[in-house]
């Protein structure tokens, strides 16, 4: 597959899990949680699902609640991929592995340091 190709897919699937979090999924364990990269292998066996999940008041989420959240989106791993093989044309549906994205977190955490060190 080329890279277009692959970049298109790894959007797609980006789509149709964002979008049933957002309105399907109805797990207690699931917060407020970003679909923020998919990354799917050229084989489409397997794709890496980067997700962020945000804490009480806009704020980073503690390690408690960013594992509870990977075991509920893991739980939900079938619904899902059944949800990317109704919605996608795909010769194979890609078995779903979800990671904690940590980018949110580390820009957060540049911004407070600027705003502590404040102007000059």
């Amino acid at each position: 597959m080329t890279t277009g190709r692959m970049r298109r897919v790894d959007e797609a699937i980006r789509q149709v899990i964002g979008d049933a979090l957002a309105a399907d999924l109805k797990d207690p364990r699931v917060g407020f949680v970003t679909v923020t990269d998919v990354k799917t292998s050229p084989d489409l066996r397997h794709a890496r699902v980067y997700v962020s999940v945000l804490g009480e008041g806009a704020r980073s989420s503690g390690e408690e609640q960013r594992e509870e959240t990977l075991a509920g989106l893991r739980s939900a791993h079938g619904y899902l991929q059944g949800r990317i093989a109704r919605e996608l044309a795909l010769k194979r549906t890609p078995t779903l592995e979800f990671e904690y994205d940590d980018t949110t977190d580390r820009a957060m955490r540049v911004e407070r340091l600027i705003d502590e060190i404040g102007p000059r």
